[in-house]
């Protein structure tokens, strides 16, 4: 299960994953956790995002560099400007900015938090679960490919 809550930092997700294996194949995993990420309720999703490091920040998980590669050039300001949007963004919603990290810059990073900082709380609850989702399907596909 440790292996499944890195995927998701829900437990009601990674439990309802992990009695549903197993998949017959890659896509039937994936489709599984997208209907169990249906059923998840904002307490399931605050409970996942705390299991991700904030945007910008150095981590030590592998997964969490690899999907925040964009930031490793950032400059000085712009780190900056990072972590001051974050504080923003966690005072105003009371959890930390969550984005599918992977491919982006550090400029897209900080475009998307001005853009979401915007956002009525009911509906960046559902903008940060759906990032919740995709970041997920990501992490089953890299869980797969390490696979034995």
């Amino acid at each position: 299960m440790s292996d499944l809550l890195r995927c998701c930092g829900s437990r009601k997700w990674a439990e309802a994953m992990a009695a549903s294996a197993p998949f017959p194949d890659t896509e039937a995993m994936l489709r599984a956790s997208d209907d169990i990420c249906a059923q998840l309720d904002t307490a399931d999703w605050l409970e996942a995002f705390r299991a991700h490091p904030k945007i910008g920040r150095r981590t030590s998980s592998a997964w969490s560099q690899q999907e925040q590669s964009g930031t490793a050039s950032a400059a000085a300001d712009q780190i900056a400007e990072m972590e001051r949007l974050n504080r923003l963004y966690e005072e105003r919603f009371g959890y930390i900015f969550i984005i599918c990290a992977m491919g982006k810059t550090t400029g897209q990073f900080l475009d998307a938090l001005r853009e979401r900082l915007r956002n009525p709380p009911a509906v960046e609850i559902r903008i940060a679960a759906e990032q919740q989702r995709q970041i997920t399907r990501l992490r089953l596909l890299k869980l797969v490919s390490q696979a034995p």
